[in-house]
Order: structure tokens, then C-alpha cells, then sequence
């Protein structure tokens, strides 16, 4: 099974295969009680979202989320329900086996390295999707290999359009989508700024 993809709108991703999966959920217009894991990569309110998570989040979803956002998750959910993570380590929940990566900021304030914050490898249904989180172009993730990778284009607060290409075209990746601009930063023609700057891969725009 090939799970098929979806995204909300920023950088809220849905994985539909053996498993529903949410990253980040944000603009969720309706109550879809259908996630088995949720993983956030970062407290941030456009990445840890209340009210997203509990519109997504059935009786046994899970929630996976960085353990500097502990008190955050325990907001949301019971004790039992929240995988803490933090960068550079592998785990397994049932069928779902994930990679946490670094995400951060190399001199803007926004994404502290301290913090802690992550990206994903996530390996499911026999592809492996890899969701950077809040970032720039650090060392720690020139070397991702994976099927599907979801990069920040968007500015201000991770990469811009130029920094991500450059990561784009240094990973390896089949597939490459755009996240995180056309709403609260970066423009909607930022997509195609960014594909006409990666080459030899896929780049399939979403938002």
C-alpha cells in the first residue's frame, strides 16, 4: 500500500496508508477522529495546535512530540498517549518506525539548537518520508536518504526558496514537496520558484 498524501495548508501533513498519520496538523476544517500517531515537531503554534490535534486525534491516537514540549503535549493528552522523542535517535511503535533528526536555526533566534526540536524520518508502507520540521540548511541533514522529503521554503523562520533548493539538491530523495509558505510566511509562487531550482528530482507542489 502506497499511502497517499495531503496537506492542509503550511506545514500540516497527512499520511494515509496502513496507519493515518498526522505531522503538525494546522487548519483542520473538520473533526476527522481518524490519526493512530500525530507527531509535532515543535511547540510552535503552527506546529503544536490544540484544537488540530483534537480534532484529528481519536481514543488511541498517540502523540509524538519532542520532550521540551512535554508540559504542551500534557495539555492535549493523557500521559499514556505521548511518545516524548528527541534528536538523532531511532524508535518503533507498532508498525511505524521513525528517525528524529535536528531542526534548528543556525543564527536566527527562532529555533534554538538547545531546544531540542526535530525533524522526522518516518518509514512506513515501504517508503520512507522524511519531514524536516522548522530549519535551515544544517550539516546534521545533508546526508538524508529517503523517498519523499517535505523542506521549508518559506523564510523568516527556516529556509528561504535558495537555501532549500540547495538542500534539495544535496539530499537524496526521489520526490521533493514544498512546505511551509503560501500562508503565514513565503508566497504561493515561491512553489515554482523552488522547483525551477531543483534539478534531477521530482518536485511536486502541493500547496
Amino acid at each position: 500500500m502506497i499511502p497517499t498524501i495531503q496537506i492542509s495548508e503550511h506545514s500540516s501533513i497527512k499520511l494515509s496508508g496502513s496507519k493515518i498519520l498526522y505531522i503538525d496538523p494546522f487548519g483542520i476544517k473538520d473533526e476527522l477522529k481518524d490519526a493512530d500517531y500525530v507527531f509535532c515537531t515543535h511547540s510552535h503554534y503552527d506546529h503544536f495546535s490544540p484544537d488540530d490535534i483534537k480534532k484529528v486525534s481519536k481514543k488511541n491516537t498517540l502523540l509524538i512530540i519532542p520532550e521540551s514540549a512535554r508540559e504542551d503535549a500534557e495539555t492535549v493528552m493523557e500521559d499514556d498517549k505521548i511518545r516524548l522523542v528527541e534528536p538523532k535517535h531511532y524508535y518503533q511503535l507498532g508498525d511505524i518506525i521513525f528517525e528524529t533528526f535536528n531542526a534548528y536555526n543556525i543564527e536566527k533566534a527562532y529555533h534554538k539548537k538547545e531546544k531540542k526540536w526535530v525533524g522526522y524520518l518516518i518509514y512506513m508502507d515501504g517508503v520512507n518520508y522524511y519531514i524536516a520540521g522548522d530549519t535551515d540548511n544544517i550539516e546534521e541533514i545533508q546526508n538524508i536518504k529517503c523517498d519523499i522529503a517535505f523542506i521549508p521554503i518559506g523564510g523568516t523562520y527556516t529556509m528561504d526558496v535558495e537555501e532549500a533548493a540547495k538542500l534539495a539538491n544535496t539530499i537524496s530523495a526521489d520526490t521533493i514537496i514544498p512546505v511551509h509558505y503560501g500562508s503565514i510566511v513565503g508566497k504561493k509562487e515561491d512553489g515554482q520558484r523552488f522547483a525551477n531550482l531543483v534539478t534531477n528530482k521530482k518536485v511536486q507542489l502541493m500547496i
